[in-house]
């Protein structure tokens, strides 16, 4: 067993983790299809006169942009590409419509990218993950918008339209052999990393747990990879589930292992949609995105209200990657103080004892929630203040009014500092943050000395390590850092 208390750790020196997280891929060529039409098959394939007639005149509404880029994110699934602008740009002549039909709907495509086809066909993965962005980013907004009991605002119509847009998706499924792990880390990740996740997803689906992540490429696609291997061993099918949002599946097209696709309305709601759907998170090495993550769940966490509900939260490494967790846990303790600890347990270089504590850890959530009449399909009774469900608009503005400072109660600083993080994710990846950057300049984070110097020196290695970006793209940062 390798759990630890880093207090007692012995730092060690990380190298570079600029290579490559996943295989090899040859040049990119970004050939073309020039024209194809696709009709569903199982996603969007029954419908009636009138959903038929709502989706066919999407092609003159505001939301034809929002369809068009998650389309095109969805065919170039597996892409290393993490800029929404330049994928815009290569593609910039794709086009995509919504055709009525005696039956139904279709979808035409021209100038499509020609590494989502086999042999003149669309792969079928792909097909049903393009019905999926119809669904989620088109259709579910009519039925949210027309819903008296369903908000994209805050409160319970916010959980109330969360659940409603995973049950539409059928992603909610009653007993306990659906267990979920969600795993949370980084895009950007070393080979060693890579592989670790990879190991952890095996020694996941060898226990019979399915896989929840953000759908992108490194420490999202690693467990899904490794758990396919343990599941068919134990010869059962697993779940691959991908929760992303507008903005983040523009920038980081879903990895091909994904088979079942879930587009939220925003950040705030796909954080929810993971918490809520989540038995179990095990947190990989990552960059700022990863830091979000963390910190939104240990801010729900740490609420009285959640005090006593059990939620097993694990981050794990590779032994090269120990002193990652090293900074992550100083930070934490620096900003939230020393009880922030009980909320999470640290594994290195051990991918079945990190496995073992998610079974463990859901066992127990299976018993308290049994106990306490909760479905074990949606995680019902975890208060969610509407603090984190209100969506965060990053501007100039709001990022330098962030206060952080040591006045504010621990949920509070757990909540100004997701803000933070998500600002940067926004400015790294998201069109909207990247043109806001290059119009504005970089944002200006302020606060408390002793938090900013944390919070500096964290942000510099994440840089230092490459795990801002894919590959080996230079990294520019889009904040600088005024102590007060």
């Amino acid at each position: 067993m390798s759990e630890h208390n880093l207090s007692t750790i012995t730092p060690v020196n990380i190298q570079n983790n600029t290579q490559e997280c996943i295989e090899p891929t040859p040049t990119p060529s970004y050939q073309k299809v020039a024209y194809v039409s696709v009709a569903p098959e199982r996603v969007m394939s029954i419908l009636s006169p009138q959903e038929v007639e709502q989706l066919a005149n999407l092609n003159e509404t505001p939301l034809y942009q929002m369809f068009r880029r998650c389309a095109l994110a969805v065919l170039n699934t597996g892409s290393q590409i993490d800029d929404a602008k330049k994928i815009m740009e290569i593609y910039h002549d794709f086009n995509i419509q919504i055709v009525s039909q005696s039956r139904g709907i279709k979808l035409a495509l021209t100038q499509a990218p020609d590494t989502a086809f086999v042999d003149d066909q669309l792969i079928r993965g792909i097909k049903e993950h393009l019905f999926s962005v119809l669904r989620d980013v088109v259709y579910i907004h009519k039925v949210i918008q027309n819903h008296p009991d369903l908000s994209l605002d805050q409160g319970l119509g916010v959980t109330n339209a969360i659940f409603h847009i995973l049950r539409h998706a059928q992603v909610l499924h009653t007993g306990i052999k659906d267990q979920l792990v969600v795993c949370w880390g980084g895009h950007s990740i070393s080979r060693v990393e890579y592989e670790y996740t990879k190991k952890v997803g095996y020694e996941l689906g060898l226990r019979g747990l399915n896989i929840g992540t953000g759908c992108g490429p490194g420490a999202m696609k690693g467990p899904m990879k490794g758990a396919t291997i343990g599941h068919a061993k134990q010869h059962t099918s697993g779940r691959y589930i991908g929760l992303t949002e507008p903005d983040i599946i523009a920038a980081e097209p879903p990895n091909p292992i994904v088979n079942e696709l879930v587009i939220l309305p925003d950040i705030e709601k796909r954080l929810e949609a993971f918490v809520r759907l989540a038995h179990g998170i095990i947190v990989f090495p990552g960059g700022v995105g990863t830091l979000e993550e963390i910190l939104y769940l240990l801010g729900i966490l740490l609420h009285a209200e959640n005090q006593q509900i059990p939620f097993p939260l694990i981050f794990s490494a590779p032994e090269c990657s120990r002193r990652y967790f090293e900074q992550i846990d100083r930070f934490l303790v620096s900003c939230l103080g020393e009880s922030v600890r009980k909320r999470y347990t640290i594994v290195i270089a051990d991918a079945q004892e990190t496995a073992r504590l998610a079974k463990k850890g859901i066992e127990e959530v299976f018993e308290f929630r049994k106990q306490g009449k909760d479905a074990f399909y949606f995680n019902w009774l975890l208060h969610i203040p509407p603090e984190f469900q209100k969506p965060f608009e990053p501007t100039h503005e709001n990022m330098q009014a962030l206060k952080i400072n040591k006045t504010n109660d621990q949920f509070e600083m757990a909540m100004n500092l997701r803000k933070l993080f998500s600002g940067i994710v926004a400015g790294n990846v998201k069109e909207s943050g990247i043109k806001r950057i290059e119009q504005h300049g970089p944002y200006h984070l302020n606060g408390e000395k002793q938090i900013t110097e944390h919070l500096d020196i964290l942000l510099r290695s994440f840089a230092e390590q490459g795990r801002m970006k894919l590959g080996h793209a230079a990294y520019r940062p889009c904040y600088t850092i005024d102590n007060t």
